[in-house]
């Protein structure tokens, strides 16, 4: 009898866990007229880094199960969002299982997060407890040495220093603090883990985009920054990217 084993000599493909960054759509509201004129305007200004970056929609603060989630995304898409997948909680996720996207696993609210629903109005819900502190280790700096070329991606657990320029088309993300001895004309993301704390700080800003736990701006809006093309301190201050000189 014949083996129904495939040996790894001869097999086609593998499967493999990883994990990578992706920019998540939270929305705040199912209405379909709000959300294609709020997308319209802000994809102007991201539209060809949001149609290269993968995308997570959010649909965790609508309490509506029944909105038409087809419709949005197919309106996301209509605007150059490469969605790859949802995040919704675990009682939506039969709702949206006609959607033809993976669903994932929702985040546990906050006692400050909001939920709304399809028309916009807030919604109680309940805030899951918060689990006790543990004591955990400090991620070790990350230091990179060496030119981050374009179609390169960089990723630290914890701080990011980059002793040489960061080109177009590079993309380096860190858990904390980014910093580019050099000129950064790729894309930075620090605190990708929601830390709002984090900063990036370049010798020469003229990046394509900047973000900060999810916050961000692109290259159109930067270039006109008193800070472009000089050293820049970027943190986030009231959910928005504020720009320092360095």
């Amino acid at each position: 009898m014949a083996s129904s084993a495939v040996s790894d000599a001869s097999a086609a493909f593998q499967l493999k866990g990883s994990s990578f960054t992706a920019t998540v759509l939270e929305l705040q509201s199912a209405n379909l007229a709000d959300i294609k004129t709020q997308l319209a305007a802000r994809t102007l200004d991201a539209a060809a880094w949001l149609q290269q970056s993968p995308v997570i929609l959010s649909v965790e603060k609508i309490a509506d199960a029944h909105a038409d989630w087809p419709a949005v995304v197919a309106l996301c898409r209509a605007h150059g969002v490469s969605l790859v997948g949802m995040r919704a909680p675990k009682a939506m996720h039969a709702a949206l299982a006609s959607v033809g996207l993976p669903v994932l696993a929702s985040l546990r609210p906050k006692a400050a997060d909001k939920v709304y629903d399809a028309d916009g109005h807030r919604v109680a819900v309940e805030a899951a407890p918060e689990p006790a502190p543990e004591a955990t280790a400090r991620e070790a700096t990350q230091v990179i040495t060496q030119p981050v070329r374009g179609g390169q991606q960089i990723y630290a657990a914890g701080d990011l220093i980059i002793l040489a320029p960061v080109s177009a088309g590079a993309e380096v993300l860190a858990d904390g603090h980014i910093h580019v001895y050099g000129p950064l004309r790729g894309r930075a993301l620090a605190g990708v883990q929601g830390d709002t704390s984090a900063q990036v700080f370049c010798q020469s800003l003229e990046a394509e985009l900047v973000s900060i736990a999810g916050r961000y701006r692109v290259a159109d809006d930067l270039r006109t920054s008193a800070q472009w093309r000089r050293g820049a301190r970027i943190s986030l201050v009231e959910e928005m990217l504020n720009l320092y000189d360095l």
